[in-house]
């Protein structure tokens, strides 16, 4: 897929002016594919530009990282290198001491961490850096495993985020395939049984695209991950599939219960799809959170007729939201479901 560079015509250093070397420069090293050193970058510019000196392309360098268009990383070999910002949101690294490569990672669960850490302290933070250093399973078994890096990143991440969904999805196929067979109001049975076909259906669409994906590169599947993300690798709807395998729960607690699933997978698809550079990975993530989206409006209008048909007033929508966040003030049935548990 190509992919537009980002404008930063606007970006100024500190007090200083417009500078045509320093765009030049600025445009080289967007264009380029991984970590580079310094002098990495000074050889290709040099071959691109010869009257640009080594001197600017440092202090460019240095105003690329402090404007944070680019991010300064440290591989334990004695020489900083440096990546662009805007290929993927902020990610971490693995860097082997013996043979001095890295591996880049990005992991929900690092990141909500220091996320909680910051807030506790009321700290404000504008960069960070997380690098594990230690020896890679290359180096310590003598195999060799495919890198992720230059145009690889892009199918990795692909494969990664569909991963995700396959698994959401299935875990979504689970939920809904008992919830049916749990609901007595005709109605709410219908919905369920709706959603499930539907799930199964894009579940088919999903693997199908996960074969095509794996097709262009005969490595992939085998290459390391690059997506943690602890709840969504395992399926976002398991711990709702739980609560329905506790029993005690009425059709509206079920519907409760699929409102916050498709909640907190809306949420997680459409934030870490709007943080990623155009790809098919974000295509994947933001069409996920669409289609979630509407799963999440189609079970709150159910879960108020329901409310309706039962004679109850009406909730709002942010009723509906705090009800299906909170299990513990639920109805009576989620209690004794608790209790039966014990």
């Amino acid at each position: 897929m190509d992919r537009s560079l980002p404008d930063y015509s606007s970006v100024r250093p500190a007090g200083g002016k417009r500078s045509g070397k320093r765009d030049r420069i600025l445009g080289i090293f967007l264009r380029q594919e991984g970590h580079l050193s310094a002098d990495d970058l000074f050889d290709v510019v040099r071959r691109e530009e010869p009257g640009i000196g080594r001197a600017t392309v440092y202090r460019t360098l240095q105003w690329m990282v402090d404007a944070d268009i680019a991010r300064k990383v440290d591989f334990g070999d004695g020489r900083s290198r440096y990546e662009a910002s805007y290929r993927h949101p902020r990610h971490f690294h693995l860097i082997c001491t013996q043979c001095h490569r890295s591996s880049e990672f990005l992991s929900s669960d690092v990141e909500g961490l220091m996320e909680e850490i910051a807030s506790a302290r009321r700290f404000s933070a504008t960069r960070a850096v997380v690098q594990i250093y230690g020896t890679c399973d290359d180096c310590r078994t003598g195999k060799t495993t495919a890198p992720i890096d230059g145009a690889t990143t892009g199918l990795v991440f692909a494969r990664d985020a569909l991963r995700m969904a396959i698994a959401t999805e299935r875990s979504g196929l689970e939920f809904y395939t008992r919830a049916a067979t749990l609901t007595k109001d005709q109605r709410g049975r219908a919905v369920f049984q709706n959603l499930a076909a539907e799930e199964g259906h894009h579940l088919g669409v999903l693997e199908e695209r996960y074969r095509e994906l794996t097709a262009k590169d005969p490595q992939l599947e085998s290459r390391p991950t690059f997506l943690f993300f602890k709840g969504a690798a395992s399926g976002l709807f398991d711990a709702g599939t739980e609560q329905l395998r506790g029993g005690g729960v009425d059709d509206a607690r079920a519907l409760l219960i699929g409102i916050k699933c498709e909640r907190g997978s809306h949420k997680f698809f459409k934030r870490y799809g709007e943080r990623f550079e155009d790809s098919e990975g974000k295509q994947v993530f933001l069409e996920f959170a669409d289609e979630e989206r509407a799963h999440l409006d189609l079970l709150i209008r159910e879960y108020r007729s329901l409310r309706q048909r039962q004679g109850r007033p009406r909730m709002r929508g942010r009723a509906v939201a705090k009800k299906s966040e909170k299990p513990a003030r639920a109805a009576r049935p989620a209690r004794s479901a608790r209790s039966a548990r014990r």
